[in-house]
């Protein structure tokens, strides 16, 4: 067995606390031993974040109550729900592949590129690029004639998303992987107030507003409201987590967007669900209603894109005076790539950590992660700045920004140092069955299905931690607060 290392880990959540302005009270990890394989310590990543989220949210009971919980962490569950999405299972059968046909690594003449097509989209894009049909056997052979960077380039300039394979040595030298190797993989700040009307602390909620919890103090998050606009897995991780411990989280999709089912359902626990279009005038003046009640709001579209419409950071704030803004992005504001695509696959590949996972197995292609590590541990990172920004607005006053991306979580595991020892074998159906749980939810016609999926992990001494309601279908719920 391989020890998480209750030291280490609670040295990093140490860390991860500082970094959002909190001295976090120790967490208690036990139960170490499941670890995936690969060289990188996931093990270590998942449970300090995850312990460090959590006891930030202890630190919320305090501020609420004048109680700091314990906080347990099990290393082993945190690291299974770094893969929730893999063991989401609707009536005993898998919802849907989370990998479009055209997705993965292609052979290039000097390397490899990954294509990310899950959106199709991307992957029509890709083919227009690359001058040949949106088939996986055309794009194969096309590639196969073409430099790695070469065609990286072209992919991204017709608006496609695609990587090529770089070592680390390589991406240390690169402009933008020296901006990540200097960055915090977590960061937040106060918003400078010039144009801004001066925001006060805004008073802890009554928890009884919430009414799922009535008088519930043993929910930390209960009155707290989160507006998320986010797909795919970091930015609706980051909601999943704050659910679970009360908050009421409002996902905002627009109708004209795709969605990737599994992971809309993975991520979908205890949050409600509207449709708006931020380019229709009525839209418009919905979703700042409901900024103007909102504590916290999550994105993670492509940087700018919330802009566009009229929505920076400044003009969120200044519709929600004491706002909390999350940005998720794959890289970190101020580089060449800032306002870049990409996703977790796509930053393994550039920031060298498919190159070392495929060296440290004897193979000469990449080899990924065996888990979304940077998707969920950003999510977890964004939950951790939202409690963090929530804590320090009251006490402070003022709109709070944090920024998180996928490329500086990618360096933060990075330096988490190695695992040693024979190898492991990658953990099955049976071995996480301690760690999931059933619970009753929708069908696509609206029929009753039973859910199996992956228990929220976690715990906070005389705390609830569950998620209130099952995954909503698409566009369920009005765009407004109030409930029913």
């Amino acid at each position: 067995m391989v020890d998480a290392g209750q030291g280490f880990v609670a040295e990093q959540v140490a860390k991860l606390g500082s970094v959002v302005g909190l001295a976090l009270e120790p967490v208690d990890v036990q139960a170490p031993g499941l670890v995936l394989p690969g060289p990188f310590r996931v093990d270590v990543a998942a449970a300090a974040v995850v312990g460090a989220a959590t006891s930030a949210i202890g630190a919320v009971c305090y501020e609420r109550t004048g109680h700091y919980p314990k906080v347990l962490i099990d290393s082993r569950a945190a690291q299974v729900a770094f893969r929730s999405e893999r063991y989401l299972r609707r009536d005993g059968r898998s919802v849907g592949e989370l990998w479009a046909p055209l997705s993965g690594d292609y052979r290039c003449v000097d390397g490899w590129l990954k294509v990310h097509a899950n959106f199709a989209h991307h992957g029509d894009a890709a083919a227009v690029a690359l001058g040949v049909p949106a088939q996986r056997e055309a794009i194969a052979a096309r590639l196969s004639t073409l430099p790695a960077l070469t065609a990286e380039e072209a992919v991204i300039e017709a608006g496609g998303v695609a990587a090529a394979l770089r070592h680390a040595a390589s991406w240390r030298a690169h402009a933008q992987g020296r901006i990540e190797a200097a960055t915090a993989p977590v960061r937040l700040r106060r918003l400078g107030e010039r144009g801004l009307r001066r925001a006060s602390p805004r008073p802890w909620p009554d928890a009884s507003l919430d009414p799922l919890a009535p008088g519930g103090a043993r929910r930390p998050l209960a009155g707290l409201r989160v507006l998320e606009l986010a797909r795919v897995l970091a930015g609706p991780v980051c909601g999943r987590v704050l659910a679970a411990h009360g908050a009421d989280v409002l996902t905002i999709a627009a109708g004209h967007l795709p969605q990737i089912e599994p992971l809309m359902l993975d991520t979908g626990f205890g949050k409600r669900s509207a449709l708006l279009d931020l380019r229709v005038a009525s839209d418009r003046a919905a979703f700042e209603e409901l900024l103007t009640e909102a504590d916290v709001l999550v994105q993670s579209y492509r940087p700018g894109a919330l802009g566009k419409l009229g929505y920076d950071t400044a003009a969120l704030a200044a519709h929600s005076p004491g706002l909390v803004v999350l940005d998720v992005q794959a890289y970190s504001s101020g580089g060449p790539w800032s306002a870049r695509r990409g996703f977790d696959s796509l930053v393994q590949m550039v920031s060298g950590l498919a190159a070392e996972a495929g060296g440290e197995a004897g193979m000469a292609e990449p080899v990924p992660l065996r888990c979304q590590a940077l998707d969920h541990g950003s999510g977890w990172l964004a939950a951790l700045a939202a409690v963090a920004g929530i804590i320090r607005q009251r006490q402070e006053g003022g709109c709070w920004h944090a920024e998180i991306s996928l490329a500086a979580t990618a360096c933060w595991l990075d330096g988490l140092g190695r695992l040693e020892g024979p190898g492991l074998t990658d953990p099955g159906l049976a071995e996480v069955a301690p760690f999931l749980v059933d619970t009753i939810g929708f069908g696509p016609n609206g029929t009753e299905v039973a859910l199996r999926h992956v228990a929220m992990p976690g715990t906070l001494d005389g705390a609830t931690v569950r998620w209130d309601s099952p995954p909503p279908r698409l566009g369920s719920s009005p765009p407004s607060w109030r409930r029913g």
